[in-house]
C-alpha cells in the first residue's frame, strides 16, 4: 500500500487525521468481519436487483450499495492525489507539496477502511482515466482537485440518510469532515484569503452543504473512472 497515512503524523494529517489511530482501523475491519457474510448474501440475493449492462461494475444495492460508492469515489480521489505527488507541477512550492500529500494519504486511508468494511463484497479496483488533467500545470490539477472534493461532499452528503448501519453512518460522517476540509483547503490554494473556502454556490442561507444524489455523482464522475460502474440497485427512498 502507498506510503500509510497511518504513519504520518505532520501538517493536515497531524491536524485532520491523527484521531484515527491503528485500533480504529481494527475495529471498521472487525466491522466488516463479522457483517461481510451478510453484506455477500445481499449482494447473493438478486431477485429484486435491476439487471446492468454487459460489463459494468455494478454497486450494489442497501449498505452494501452504499459503501462500494463511497469506495469507488475514494478510488478516484487516491488514484489521482497519488498521481499528483509522483509528478509535482513546475515550481510546486514545498507548503503545497505536503499539503496535497497529506491529503494523499488521507485519500488512501478512506479506500482501505471501505475496503476493510466491505471485505469480499467490494467491487474490484477501478481503471481511472485522468486524459483531460495536465498534471504539469497548476490549474489543471487543482482544478481537478476542486470538483472531486466538492463532488465526495456532496456524494456523502447525500448518501448518508440512506445508510443503516450506524457503525457505517459513523465512518461515513469521520470521512465528510475530512473531505470537507480538503475541499476548503484546496478551494484556499486556488482563492486565497478570500471566502471560498465555504462558497455560496455549495452553503445555502441556512448554512447547510450542498448535496447529490447517487445519479448526479456518478454521471460526474464518469469521465475520469475508464471502468464503467451502475449505480441501478442503489437506493432512492
Amino acid at each position: 500500500m502507498e506510503n500509510s497515512p497511518l504513519q504520518r503524523k505532520t501538517g493536515l494529517t497531524g491536524l485532520i487525521f491523527e484521531p484515527v489511530k491503528r485500533r480504529f482501523f481494527l475495529r471498521i475491519a472487525g466491522v466488516s468481519v463479522i457483517t461481510s457474510t451478510a453484506l455477500l448474501s445481499a449482494c447473493n440475493k438478486d431477485d429484486d436487483m435491476s439487471p446492468v449492462a454487459d460489463g459494468a461494475v455494478d454497486l450494489g444495492k442497501d449498505d452494501t450499495g452504499i459503501l462500494n460508492y463511497a469506495y469507488a469515489l475514494e478510488q478516484l480521489e487516491a488514484a489521482f492525489y497519488t498521481q499528483v505527488v509522483k509528478t509535482p507541477y513546475a515550481s510546486m512550492p514545498a507548503a503545497e507539496l505536503q499539503l496535497l500529500t497529506d491529503i494523499r494519504d488521507h485519500e488512501i486511508a478512506h479506500r482501505e477502511f471501505l475496503k476493510a468494511a466491505l471485505g469480499a463484497a467490494a467491487i474490484p479496483a477501478l481503471e481511472v482515466n485522468f486524459s483531460a488533467i495536465t498534471f504539469t500545470d497548476r490549474a489543471s490539477v487543482l482544478g481537478a482537485a476542486k470538483t472531486f472534493e466538492d463532488l465526495g461532499v456532496s456524494a456523502y452528503n447525500g448518501a448518508g440518510k440512506f445508510i443503516m448501519n450506524k457503525d457505517y453512518l459513523l465512518l461515513a460522517g469521520k470521512i465528510v469532515s475530512v473531505e470537507a476540509r480538503h475541499a476548503a483547503a484546496i478551494r484556499d490554494l486556488l482563492n486565497p484569503k478570500t471566502a471560498d473556502f465555504a462558497p455560496d454556490a455549495l452553503i445555502d442561507g441556512n448554512g447547510l452543504e450542498k448535496v447529490n444524489d447517487f445519479n448526479t455523482v456518478l454521471t460526474a464522475a464518469q469521465p475520469f473512472i475508464k471502468t464503467i460502474i451502475s449505480g441501478m440497485n442503489l437506493p432512492t427512498k
